[in-house]
């Protein structure tokens, strides 16, 4: 290569550094239930004004990765542009006796056993193309379980950052404490994402962490 290529290609290199633009790709998983889809919804709405998708007591209401691109946090002079990814929860088991529990007939849950199922992949592959994970767990639930342990072990594996929100602190049984005890190497911010309690301090770790 020439010495003028050369210099053409150190001052394009140079450019793209100064006028890179911050974006992260950020994916929000989780067990079902765990209120992926209501942190996404709250923050799509506070900062955009829009909603991602609907949520349900039902389990695996979200059953195909839903993305919203261009969602701009700013917290405490920190600043960064996210395209937030909403996942189906992760399971290591689906049964569709659970849907019936929860009023389905039978054809209807055994059709969302095998949605939520292909939604499972679907969101394992997405770790493959994201910068980073809010992992969303139920505080009131045992953390140790396979899905968390699985999604934390990904990241670290490939050098990611990894935000835990300890959702669903306005319930009495809440133990964020439990889960800070559980993973003491990745920051957690104790939230509700249906009420909205905490949720300046978790825009600003967001802002922090993926920015």
């Amino acid at each position: 290569m020439g010495l003028i290529k050369k210099v053409k290609k150190n001052l394009s290199s140079v450019f793209k550094g100064i006028f890179k633009k911050k974006v992260a790709r950020i994916g929000i998983y989780g067990p079902p239930n765990a209120g992926k889809t209501t942190l996404a919804n709250r923050i799509i709405r506070d900062w955009t004004g829009d909603a991602m998708g609907a949520v349900s007591e039902i389990p695996h209401e979200t059953r195909r990765a839903r993305r919203r691109e261009g969602v701009t946090i700013e917290s405490n002079g920190s600043k960064v542009t996210l395209d937030i990814v909403d996942t189906p929860g992760l399971a290591t088991k689906i049964d569709f006796h659970e849907f019936m529990a929860h009023g389905l007939e039978e054809e209807e849950a055994k059709r969302r056993a095998k949605e939520a199922t292909e939604g499972i992949i679907e969101a394992v592959k997405w770790l493959e193309d994201l910068d980073g994970v809010i992992l969303v767990m139920d505080a009131t639930e045992d953390p140790f379980t396979q899905v968390n342990v699985t999604v934390i072990g990904n990241m670290e594996a490939r050098s990611l950052p990894l935000l835990i929100a300890a959702n669903k602190i306005d319930l009495p049984e809440s133990s964020p404490a439990r889960i800070r005890s559980a993973f003491p190497q990745h920051p957690m911010v104790p939230i509700s994402a249906l009420e909205g309690q905490n949720i300046d301090t978790l825009y600003e770790e967001i802002a922090n962490h993926f920015g």
